[in-house]
């Protein structure tokens, strides 16, 4: 069973930064696909989840959050298109955080940041450990995006809906071995 791997905080104004092509190469063994250069990778060949685990974390260069799920949990999310079938509205971005460990929204749905006035940030639903949401592009949002792990009570790691389209292009491909 493939995996997906979401890395929190790197290559990021400049900290934790390394090259994602180059660990997935050091990785290949594992069938290591490379998504980016957020640290988000698919794995199609783990083995076992904590022989990948710490084969991955011997290999990153620095400490970080490692989010691992199982690729069929990415496919039926994707496939239970949270944000309809229409693109998003023109200045908005959907996004999906991936959640560290199991820790359930204790807020009703959907909830706005800030909570009052004109919106920033909105989570629309959670579905373990995907958090599912939007954002409108203004020098404010980064301050709301941070605080998902605090309502979320999980330390979380975000990505585009584009980014996640991604990979599901490449989790639905034909693998290169065959």
């Amino acid at each position: 069973m493939s995996l997906v791997v979401f890395l929190r905080g790197v290559n990021v104004g400049g900290h934790r930064r390394f090259r994602p092509s180059a660990l997935a190469q050091e990785l290949e063994r594992y069938g290591v696909v490379n998504v980016g250069a957020a640290g988000t990778f698919v794995v199609r060949n783990p083995g076992t989840r904590t022989g990948f685990t710490a084969a991955l974390r011997r290999a990153l260069p620095f400490e970080t959050h490692v989010m691992l799920c199982d690729a069929r949990d990415l496919l039926r999310a994707h496939a239970d298109r949270p944000y309809g079938v229409g693109p998003a509205p023109r200045g908005v971005v959907r996004f999906v955080s991936v959640m560290a460990k199991a820790s359930p929204l204790r807020a009703s749905l959907p909830l706005q940041l800030p909570r009052d006035g004109r919106w920033f940030v909105r989570i629309l639903a959670v579905n373990h450990p995907f958090v599912f949401g939007e954002y409108r592009r203004h020098m404010k949002t980064i301050g709301y995006l941070g605080q998902i792990d605090t309502l979320v009570g999980s330390p979380v790691t975000t990505r585009s809906w584009s980014t996640i389209e991604t990979i599901v292009r490449i989790l639905e491909a034909p693998s290169p071995e065959g």
